[in-house]
């Protein structure tokens, strides 16, 4: 992943960081926790392969910001 993120130009750096940044602010986690380094990954893919205009938007999308637990009824046990 570093190394993925490194190979980027400059100004595409600035701007994952700052996307996941926003992400994990709006989804009350730290960069550094495994939902950060999932949606650091996805948006390293997210710039090299669509719009840099909306990478926020579409990690947004992709990630569901983090919720409470499951429970039985909506998780189909029982």
């Amino acid at each position: 992943m570093l190394q993925s993120l490194i190979s980027l130009p400059d100004q595409d750096i600035e701007l994952v960081i700052t996307a996941v940044r926003q992400w994990c602010t709006k989804s009350d986690c730290e960069i550094d926790s495994n939902e950060g380094r999932r949606a650091l990954t996805l948006a390293i893919d997210l710039v090299q392969y669509s719009s840099r205009d909306t990478l926020f938007q579409d990690l947004t999308k992709r990630l569901c910001p983090r919720s409470g637990p499951i429970d039985a009824e909506t998780s189909g046990a029982g």
